[in-house]
């Protein structure tokens, strides 16, 4: 299918800009570091010189979120523990998703994950070509942790012992010349960074094919708080769009479709587990937080993608006899994808798994569905596609939505196996 979304709606830095924040809605702690360490990458690199903007933008990008296997596998309350003394299980699990779930520029490029708390005389030894770029980075991270827990009592030059056994020697240097030059810890603690990271940032350049990764990219972040809402995601992408084929959406049309499925619900990130998979009636305030789910996902694409894309993805809850939320639209307020989402949205949480029910059998789904048009709340057109339809629709959303999260499950499965190699690395 021919890709237009991805570069007409978003721009390359926006990209960037959901994925940070929407990791923040899971725990800020984790991308606030990584925007720190970032900021001292970029003055550490800017001093050396010899780069062009876009690679320090790069740069930025790949420190902010050197600690992304974190959010799956570390106890996020004692970050100085995962940073400084069992990191190993973040940094496999972060090289493992960069490789499998994001566009990469070339193999060696998600190994910066897996080696940034390798000890540089270890890190000489790697047959890998950012080792400078990971000698940076293991400084950067060190300085922030330090700084950050010790304020201005921090003393930078107690690693100074540790060069070119632990740490580069000449990294240090370059680190030692941009602090006396541009008082980076001061600037950190007081916070005056962010605008100049963010002029970097102007420079990231993602082709069309990257953009549209790293928006497939951003909704397997929902994996970090349950597994089963990847296996959603996936199926009702790929619902919508079967049903859109099946009632003539032009390319452009399904591709809107398509990208609005995708990011639908990141806000969910933002709930606690236990109410989205409890396995019980939720009480009247656990309905109302799970509700601002929708607002979350407008905060976070509201300005950053097409508002053609927003504005479908906000109304996968609505319905159409005015009955849905956030904003009881009826049918003749909405347009025919937002319509579609609804439907897709809903057959895919009943045909997947749940911690608490089985998936619901084809004539369950189509009784569940026809009930729900008597009552107001469907297209019935649209459910009348899907139900006359379903095992064409069904087969081929189940060999698409496999082929997908076969990538997924090989990460989770390889997981196991590359911490089995790094076993002893202290």
């Amino acid at each position: 299918m021919k890709q237009i979304i991805a570069m007409d709606y978003i721009k390359s830095k926006e990209i960037f800009l959901l994925l940070r924040d929407t990791l923040k809605l899971i725990d800020p702690r984790p991308v606030d570091h990584g925007y720190r360490v970032a900021y001292i990458i970029y003055k550490m690199f800017r001093l050396r010189g010899g780069f062009e903007e876009f690679e320090l933008a790069d740069y930025v990008m790949l420190a902010t979120f050197h600690d992304l296997g974190a959010y799956k596998t570390e106890n996020l309350n004692d970050m100085l523990r995962y940073e400084a003394k069992v990191f190993m299980p973040h940094s496999i699990y972060g090289y493992l998703f960069y490789k499998y779930m994001c566009p990469v520029p070339d193999g060696d490029w998600p190994k910066t994950y897996l080696y940034h708390h390798m000890d540089y005389n270890q890190l000489q030894a790697m047959p890998f070509k950012y080792k400078k770029l990971v000698a940076y980075l293991n400084i950067a991270e060190r300085m922030d942790i330090y700084n950050t827990a010790l304020g201005d009592k921090f003393d930078y030059t107690m690693f100074q012992k540790h060069a070119d056994i632990r740490i580069s020697g000449e990294g240090l240097d370059f680190f030692y010349r941009a602090e006396k030059k541009d008082h980076i810890l001061e600037n950190l603690r007081n916070g005056n960074f962010h605008e100049e990271l963010d002029q970097i940032t102007q420079f990231l350049v993602f082709t069309n094919e990257y953009k549209t990764g790293y928006l497939e990219m951003l909704m397997y972040f929902l994996g970090f708080r349950s597994p089963t809402a990847v296996v959603d995601a996936v199926t009702c992408i790929h619902i919508s769009l079967q049903i859109g084929r099946q009632m003539n959406l032009s390319e452009k049309e399904l591709d809107i479709l398509k990208y609005a499925a995708m990011v639908h619900d990141i806000g969910m990130l933002a709930i606690p587990k236990e109410i989205i998979d409890a396995p019980r009636k939720l009480s009247a305030e656990e309905v109302r937080l799970l509700r601002t789910h929708v607002e979350r996902t407008e905060k976070l694409l509201r300005g950053r993608m097409s508002d053609e894309v927003v504005d479908i993805a906000l109304a996968h809850h609505e319905r159409s006899d005015g009955s849905g939320y956030p904003k009881g639209l009826r049918s003749a307020s909405m347009n025919l994808q937002q319509s579609i989402l609804q439907v897709a949205d809903t057959v895919a949480g009943l045909v997947n798994d749940r911690s608490y029910r089985t998936p619901h059998s084809k004539n369950e789904v189509i009784s569940i569905l026809q009930e729900e048009v008597k009552r107001g709340k469907y297209s019935k057109a649209i459910v009348n596609v899907f139900c006359d339809r379903y095992d064409e629709i069904m087969e081929t959303v189940k060999a698409e939505s496999e082929n997908v999260l076969a990538t997924y499950d090989k990460l989770n499965k390889n997981y196991d196996l590359v911490s089995s190699q790094f076993k002893n690395t202290k």
